[in-house]
């Protein structure tokens, strides 16, 4: 009988490394080195870049507002049936970008601003509208924002974005955080750059990713976080669980023949 249960004990203490596994503050924690940043240092100035099927709002202003109206696009109104009354709010209609990233405005015609930021694009029709009227206001806001956080977060999701101006740490909020099961030091961004996608790597447990190219993110940017070690052996032994339990089982009754046979 003491041999039965120092067997039964053993496998007791398998089963249970099989299923726990410790984890280390380095895997763990967020912003480890924060003390080897320079405190001086500027953060990365970052703005999104044009890229096709954006939505564009653009709004052209003036002294005279009849004066901007030819470079402004028409408003729409929602009607009843009837065509009597009016059931919608007046909105201003948008500009999508085509696959060519070029867009169709108003006077000045076929414009491409593919890969321009937003501050280029409104200092690019700024100058053109110049030749029209005098000292044009042009506001320009990207409406269809949105990013998607995949993997081991709490909330994963599409999220649509009212800024421009989105950080990871921000996008992974919204998904209410990384869960314990996630691979907090290679998490993956997938962005389309010039029609291509690129692939990029970022280690939250290091301060200094701030720094990285990727600290703030795109417009249909694809956040990634991976299932780290402890998950994914959890999950084949999830698999097997049943068997393993059988086999160890059978292990176990044999074992205690013998040792009661050789009594």
């Amino acid at each position: 009988m003491k041999y039965f249960y120092l067997i039964k004990n053993t496998f007791f203490l398998f089963f249970i490394c099989l299923f726990i596994s410790c984890g280390s503050k380095q895997e763990i924690v967020y912003y480890q080195n924060t003390d080897s940043l320079d405190k001086g240092e500027a953060l990365n100035s970052y703005e999104i870049k044009i890229q096709p099927d954006d939505l564009l709002m653009i709004v052209v202003s003036a002294e005279d507002p009849e004066i901007a109206a030819p470079f402004n696009l028409k408003t729409t109104s929602v009607v009843s049936p009837t065509g009597q009354d009016l059931i919608g709010q007046q909105s201003l209609q948008l500009y999508l970008v085509d696959s060519k990233g070029i867009i169709d405005f108003p006077v000045l015609g076929k414009i491409k601003i593919i890969g321009k930021t937003r501050t280029e694009v409104v200092g690019m029709l700024s100058q053109k509208i110049a030749s029209y009227i005098k000292n044009p206001i042009v506001n320009l806001r990207i409406m269809n924002f949105k990013v998607s956080v995949m993997g081991e977060v709490t909330n994963p999701g599409t999220f649509s974005i009212n800024s421009e101006r989105l950080t990871l740490i921000e996008a992974l909020s919204m998904a209410k955080d990384l869960t314990i099961y996630g691979k907090r030091d290679n998490i993956l961004i997938i962005r389309e750059v010039d029609g291509k996608k690129s692939f990029n790597r970022v280690d939250l447990t290091k301060a200094d990713f701030i720094n990285s190219p990727f600290y703030y993110l795109s417009q249909n940017d694809v956040v990634y976080v991976e299932p780290n070690r402890t998950k994914i052996n959890g999950s084949k032994v999830g698999a097997n669980t049943g068997v393993i339990i059988s086999a160890a089982s059978i292990l176990v009754t044999l074992i205690t023949l013998i040792i009661s046979i050789t009594k």
